[in-house]
């Protein structure tokens, strides 16, 4: 919205904006998109940006009873306090295989040295931003996803949440 629009006072546009916007509607957009990635880690470090956004997940997370969310400060800010998170996971993987898996989704569209290249400035963004930084929260169960295919990150995870479910 923001990329396209081109608001001149972000703030007040994101407040109308997110007044009326749905959970359906969010998930058509395309966030993981390259163009998206190259300007949020820019507008994630804006602390009134910060604020609107988490209002908003927090709006969604409290209209579903049960439900999976994915994002950099999810268990260290989101879900930090009420309601909680139960199960956090952190997941790590090198730049080099982070940054191929992302050039394959983008369906080689990119050159992968732009991703590789924004994907180490996002996350150095994220590490060093003041406004809720990317850490691991310390019961989040580290998943190394680049020393794990698919399936074994999904065992892995099955198997705690199989852990969760069970208590």
């Amino acid at each position: 919205m923001i990329i396209k629009d081109k608001p001149k006072n972000i703030i007040p546009y994101l407040k109308k904006k997110f007044k009326t916007v749905s959970y359906k509607a969010i998930a058509k957009q395309k966030l993981h998109s390259e163009e998206i990635s190259n300007h949020v880690a820019v507008l994630a470090k804006n602390k009134k940006v910060r604020e609107i956004v988490n209002q908003l997940q927090m709006k969604i997370i409290r209209a579903n009873n049960r439900i999976c969310v994915e994002g950099r400060d999810i268990a260290s800010k989101i879900l930090a306090k009420n309601p909680k998170y139960d199960l956090a996971f952190y997941f790590k993987c090198s730049l080099e295989v982070a940054a191929y898996r992302r050039w394959l989704d983008l369906k080689k569209s990119v050159p992968l040295k732009e991703v590789k290249r924004s994907l180490k400035i996002r996350t150095s963004l994220d590490k060093k931003r003041k406004n809720s930084p990317l850490i691991k929260v310390k019961d989040a169960i580290l998943v190394r996803s680049d020393k794990l295919n698919k399936k074994e990150v999904l065992a892995k995870m099955s198997k705690a949440v199989d852990k969760v479910l069970k208590n």
